[in-house]
Parts: structure tokens; sequence; C-alpha cells
């Protein structure tokens, strides 16, 4: 049996979230200057859009952010901390994005990640996401879904 759940995230996860995406992008803010605040609007995200909580023989070790917009979704942020990134936590995230997206009856899943961080790139990359362009700040992408969970 799989040490991994995904479930909904609820307004009660909200200090497990945030310490795990403060976690998954420390990193980041000591590298990048420019890069946005990715907790100061989770409580109102997990009350306002579509959440998901990965757990780790039931300890919250990832989240995600998604945003539907009438004929799109927005991929609005995705973690996982960092004792367990390679086990698949944020693949399996984003595949319960998906499958929300097609139960919305959206096909298309948009998300903009920063410039630099290549590796954010080079995942969804291999998860099917296409760039679809880029500034000085933003590397844009998306993935188009078919109503069968196996095509993209």
């Amino acid at each position: 049996m799989s040490r991994l759940a995904i479930r909904p995230a609820t307004i009660a996860d909200l200090a497990a979230l945030r310490a795990v995406f403060d976690a998954a992008y420390a990193q980041a803010r000591a590298d990048i200057a420019d890069l946005p605040d990715v907790t100061g609007g989770l409580a109102d995200d997990l009350v306002q859009q579509t959440c998901f909580a990965a757990l780790w023989d039931g300890a919250i070790v990832g989240g995600l952010v998604l945003g539907l917009h009438g004929d799109h979704a927005h991929l609005v942020n995705v973690a996982v901390s960092p004792d367990h990134g390679g086990r698949g936590v944020a693949k399996a995230l984003i595949g319960a994005a998906e499958d929300a997206c097609r139960a919305a009856g959206l096909h298309e899943l948009r998300l903009a990640t920063h410039v630099k961080m290549p590796q954010n790139v080079a995942i969804y990359g291999r998860l099917g996401w296409i760039e679809t362009g880029r500034d000085d700040r933003k590397v844009m992408m998306v993935k188009r879904l078919t109503t069968d969970k196996g095509a993209t």
C-alpha cells in the first residue's frame, strides 16, 4: 500500500501547508530577489480556490492551489517538502489538479513559473506541459487535457 495520499485541503491545514510552502521555497527565496510571496494569500486560497494536500504516512508534505477560471484552470502554486522530493508527490498533486479540471469540464491547465527556476520548467516538461512564452521574470506553460486520464 502506498504511503502517499492526496486529499482536498481545508483551512484546518493552513499551518502545515504554510510550513511546507516555506520550506519548499526557502532556497529559491534566498536566490531570487523578485520571487513573489508564496504563502501570504494561502488562507484565502484554502477558502476560495481548489486546493489539495499531499500526505505521507498521514503528515502533510505537499500542497497545490488550483484556480478554476471559466474555460481553463491555473495552477497557482505547488510545493513539496524538500525531504519528500523525488517521491512522486508533485506528480500526484498535479494529477489531482488535472482530475479536478476534467471533472469541471476544463481542457486546459496553465501555469507560470519563475524564469530563474529552470528545474520547474524541466519537471513540468516531463509531465507533458508545453512552454508558451516567457519574459524577464516568468515562463508560461500549458497542458491540454483530454477526457481520457492517460492521454494529454
